[in-house]
């Protein structure tokens, strides 16, 4: 594969940040196999944005020639008080988000798992980290707060003030040439730049992806963040569970979810049902026809995002008939994921995680 397809696999959406194209075509110039990594702290169940739409772009970067590390930040969920800290919870949380991606479509024979509390077992991991917290002031930690949930003006936990250095840190201890996490862990990536500078280690680049509008609306928040208590700008997230769909929904929920969703007509801008088209549904389908009576101008076959969102910023295409469209195709695109989680180890992982959420 040449470079120019490689690049445009690697930046494809939802990637919406490369930092920087340089030090990309840079590194695949020089590197055969370069490696990135997306890291997850497990706490809760996985819906569109962090099971489907993740795999999905893990899937461009194998697909690129990119090596590619799944990071489990089982002792990361910990020191965040994920589960009480219930650090047994979490490692079946972790165990749970393996089988759901292996549900959504990735083979996880094809990327490197890699357990933190594997990482902090290893020699000089711990010297990495406290070297990072000696070239950072303390400002600049709690700075980075959001990447957990919280925020500023919290009383942050003295754990809560050390996640930042061990997330700044890990890719460097991995051996990690790409972070490609949300645009949410922003402000932890770009530490992890500055630090590199600072050590003088070779800059990470960093590939930062779109977060999925809640199914409330942009104004209210995204979905795949946690939640802070910050009135109207609160996060969308799993623990809001009309904010977003789980990968298990079932036909029923995923109706009733869509019907109350934000979608106004001939809006685009962070209409959160056009985000599932472009983000997820003409990821997973080539086409797809709008069913609708012949009253209301019979059934629209649409080819790419482009035209969809075309038709329904002219008005061609009403906010019922794209819901109605969008329950369908979803459920479809769902039904494996579901049936994956019917029985065995993937049943009883589900089972235990969602009745802790309910504690």
């Amino acid at each position: 594969m040449d470079l120019e397809k490689r690049i445009e696999l690697i930046t494809r959406e939802p990637i919406e940040e490369v930092i920087t194209n340089e030090d990309l075509k840079s590194l695949l110039e020089t590197k055969t196999t370069p490696r990135a990594y997306d890291g997850f702290e497990p706490s809760g169940l996985l819906h569109l944005a962090s099971g489907i739409m993740r795999v999905e772009k893990i899937n461009d970067l194998l697909k690129a020639g990119v090596g590619f590390t799944l990071f489990i930040a089982d002792w990361h969920g910990a020191l965040n008080n994920k589960f009480n800290g219930d650090e047994k919870l979490i490692k079946n949380a972790g165990e749970y988000m393996i089988e759901g991606w292996k549900a959504c479509g990735l083979d996880t024979k094809k990327v490197k798992l890699v357990w933190a509390s594997d990482l902090v077992e290893e020699e000089g991991y711990w010297e990495g980290v406290m070297r990072f917290a000696m070239k950072t002031s303390l400002k600049r930690a709690i700075r980075t707060a959001p990447i957990m949930g919280r925020e500023e003006s919290d009383d942050l936990l003295t754990s809560q003030v050390l996640y930042p250095f061990m997330q700044a840190y890990d890719p460097f201890h991995m051996k990690i040439d790409i972070l490609q996490l949300g645009m949410d862990q922003r402000k932890v990536t770009i530490l992890s730049r500055e630090m590199a500078k600072k050590m003088k280690l070779p800059k990470p680049v960093l590939l930062h992806h779109h977060l999925l509008a809640g199914l409330q609306g942009v104004d209210v928040g995204r979905m795949g963040q946690e939640d802070t208590e910050s009135g109207a700008d609160a996060k969308m997230s799993k623990s809001k569970p009309t904010s977003c769909i789980f990968i298990h929904d079932s036909t029923e929920e995923v109706q009733n979810k869509l019907k109350t969703a934000h979608c106004p007509p001939k809006v685009v801008e962070g209409n959160p049902i056009l985000e599932m088209w472009r983000y997820i549904i003409f990821r997973k389908i080539k086409g797809y026809t709008i069913k609708r009576p012949a009253k209301f101008g019979g059934d629209l076959e649409i080819q790419d995002y482009d035209e969809l969102e075309k038709l329904y910023s002219s008005g061609k295409l009403h906010p019922m008939d794209l819901k109605n469209a969008t329950s369908e195709v979803m459920d479809k695109i769902l039904a494996p994921v579901r049936k994956h989680f019917e029985r065995g180890k993937a049943k009883e992982l589900y089972e235990i995680v969602r009745k802790a959420k309910e504690i």
